[in-house]
């Protein structure tokens, strides 16, 4: 027997192809669940890296749905061994690119949260860079120990195992984008309660910023001090400028940025947690963007729930102007808008629901219903 085929070669290679093969089946699981949370991870960092790549917006989508099937795919062929030399080096080309892209954004740190994992798991861009190095040196192991590793199955299983992955995968982000994600990692999935999940704890630590102090001296020349040291009350220095840098994160509750405002920015955020009868939220993050075809739907389930006296609010992050554009197709006069419509922030209401327009009912401050418009009552 050859060193290449070695029992030692041969553990190594297995446990390299094991640990990538359920490391991608995840990553692929958790986002192809949550597809439009792929889209609007993608969508954050060409903002945010801005330039050019903010032209590349429209093609988040099918850049969301590439991912998710590449990661899916390779975690199935690594588990069933399907053409492992190929694989090894496909996985190695996706490191490649994926570790120093994790580096630039750890030193630069455009998003706090890398999205590899979805909101299933959350990791800091430091995390998902070393991560992305350990498992780049784990496809490397693959590579050098892929000749000890025979097949498992026929060419003819192999192609089937591969069509039933891309199969389930692309059934599952189709299902979750129609409906809502059959698993819901976020804090607003039904059953919680938003009040305690808005609550900070009296002993939580706070923020913690390391501020600088700038002062010119009567000659003009500038220095930098500490809140400890500055010369307070000496008249002989001037004040320049002032410098915070968050130095450690402190306590944040899993809801920190949930507001509801009127068309008149009156905040009635607590009115709607507090109520004891049942309130219907219909979530359109962006009225550009409400899908259309659902309009119908929409203006019944409204007129439905004004006709029985329930409480119902439409809440956007699109301004006035579209609000009154968008109240009129549905045949609302301005009244009838200024009763119904909210502000709230779209990068909220983007995480309380994966869908445009999405709706939640809230009572006591619990989350009770909460679907998809496109979905069949």
């Amino acid at each position: 027997m050859t060193n290449n085929h070695s029992p030692i070669i041969h553990i190594a290679g297995s446990v390299a192809r094991t640990l990538l093969a359920f490391t991608f089946l995840f990553s692929g699981f958790v986002k192809a669940v949550d597809p439009l949370g792929t889209v609007y991870k993608i969508e954050d960092y060409l903002k945010a890296f801005g330039g050019i790549f903010t032209d590349f917006l429209p093609a988040a989508g099918v850049a969301a749905v590439l991912l998710i099937l590449t990661e899916w795919l390779l975690g199935w062929m690594l588990l069933a061994n399907i053409k492992t030399r190929w694989t090894a080096w496909i996985t190695l080309v996706f490191f490649l690119f994926m570790t120093p892209l994790t580096l630039y954004i750890a030193l630069t740190n455009p998003i706090s949260d890398c999205g590899c994992f979805g909101d299933a798991l959350v990791l800091t861009n430091w995390q998902t860079f070393w991560k992305n190095v350990v498992y780049l040196a784990l496809t490397i192991c693959l590579l050098v120990c892929r000749k000890s590793i025979p097949p498992l199955f026929s060419w003819w299983a192999e192609l089937t195992v591969f069509l039933l992955a891309l199969g389930a995968g692309g059934g599952l982000m189709y299902y979750s984008y129609t409906h809502l994600p059959p698993m819901d990692f976020r804090p607003y999935k039904i059953g919680n309660n938003l009040p305690e999940l808005m609550a900070v704890p009296e002993d939580a630590e706070p923020d913690q910023y390391e501020t600088t102090l700038i002062y010119a001296d009567e000659n003009g020349i500038e220095q930098e001090f500490t809140l400890e040291n500055y010369p307070k009350n000496d008249s002989t220095w001037t004040f320049v400028d002032q410098h915070s840098v968050l130095v450690k994160k402190g306590y944040e509750a899993p809801i920190h940025d949930f507001e509801i405002l009127t068309m008149d920015f009156d905040d009635i955020t607590y009115d709607i947690l507090e109520s004891e009868d049942p309130v219907t939220l219909i979530v359109m993050y962006d009225l550009h963007k409400t899908d259309r075809k659902q309009a119908d739907k929409l203006k019944t389930l409204c007129e439905q729930l004004i006709a029985e006296g329930q409480t119902l609010y439409l809440l956007t992050g699109s301004g006035e102007d579209e609000i009154y554009a968008f109240a009129e197709e549905l045949e609302w006069d301005a009244l009838t808008a200024e009763s119904l419509f909210c502000y709230t922030d779209p990068v909220t209401l983007k995480t309380i629901v994966r869908a445009n327009p999405g709706v939640i009912v809230l009572r006591n401050g619990y989350v009770i219903d909460k679907y998809n418009l496109r979905q069949e009552d």
